[in-house]
Order: structure tokens, then C-alpha cells, then sequence
């Protein structure tokens, strides 16, 4: 049986037209952060579980459009390491948002030598203006043992 070691959530946007931030092509954009405490993980491996929402909206001239969801564990001081991608292919028939949702895992990550366990979500799309507008939720769950 898993040790609860804890859980954070990384809430950039509540609802729907909450914000309508443009996704830049070619660059992936930070949507959610969370620091996870793991420093009482003492035996066995930890298992960091890692689920979240996105709503996205087609260019205004729908063209093709893929949407990648990117994970990250780690920081800059401490090496960055994908552990997690994913790619929706939009719907060209749907005007208005569409709503894109993940889970993963990420086992036996090791516990940092100093703060937190780090992971960073992500989001990139193959076409100029595609638009974020929200709801925004990451959350990340670690356990041990």
C-alpha cells in the first residue's frame, strides 16, 4: 500500500474565456508548475501520478491544427527530463473550444537534494493562432512505497 506524500494543483484559469492567450508557433507555452514534497519518502519508489485540462480554440481560419501537452520533471539547477508528451489532432468541424484532457505517470523519479519535485506542463500547436481560453488545471499526486 502507497504512502500519501503530496499534492498540488496548478490552476491558471478556472473557467471558460477566462483568458485567450495566443499559443506562438514553434514554442511551447507554460500552462501549469508544480513542487512536489517528497522528502519523506523512505522506502520503496515513488510513483508521481499527473492528470489535467486544457481548452483550445482552432485559428480563425480553422486550418489542420495539432495540439502537443508536454511534462517536464525537474528545473534548470537540476536537469530537465520529459517524462510525458502527448498530441490531440483538433477538430476542423468544432468552431469553438475544444477541451483536451491528460493523465500520466512518472515512476521512481528519486528524491531531489534539494527542494521540491519539480514538473512543468506545456503546450504547443502546429498552427499560427491558435488561442488558449481556458479553463486551465494541472495537478500532480506523489506517493511512496
Amino acid at each position: 500500500m502507497g504512502i500519501f506524500l503530496d499534492a498540488r494543483t496548478s490552476q491558471n484559469a478556472s473557467t471558460f474565456g477566462q483568458i485567450s492567450t495566443p499559443i506562438l508557433l514553434g514554442q511551447n507555452s507554460l500552462f501549469g508548475v508544480v513542487g512536489l514534497d517528497v522528502t519523506k519518502a523512505t522506502v520503496g519508489q515513488i510513483r508521481v501520478q499527473f492528470e489535467g485540462t486544457m481548452a483550445v480554440q482552432l485559428p480563425l481560419l480553422p486550418v489542420a491544427t495539432s495540439v502537443d501537452i508536454t511534462i517536464i520533471r525537474g528545473t534548470q539547477q537540476s536537469g530537465l527530463i520529459t517524462v510525458y508528451t502527448a498530441r490531440q489532432v483538433l477538430d476542423l468541424s468544432i468552431l469553438g473550444p475544444q477541451l483536451i484532457t491528460f493523465a500520466g505517470a512518472d515512476f521512481n523519479p528519486g528524491i531531489p537534494a534539494s527542494g521540491p519535485l519539480v514538473y512543468s506542463a506545456y503546450v504547443s500547436a502546429t498552427a499560427l493562432g491558435t488561442v488558449r481560453v481556458g479553463p486551465e488545471s494541472f495537478t500532480a499526486l506523489a506517493t511512496a512505497g
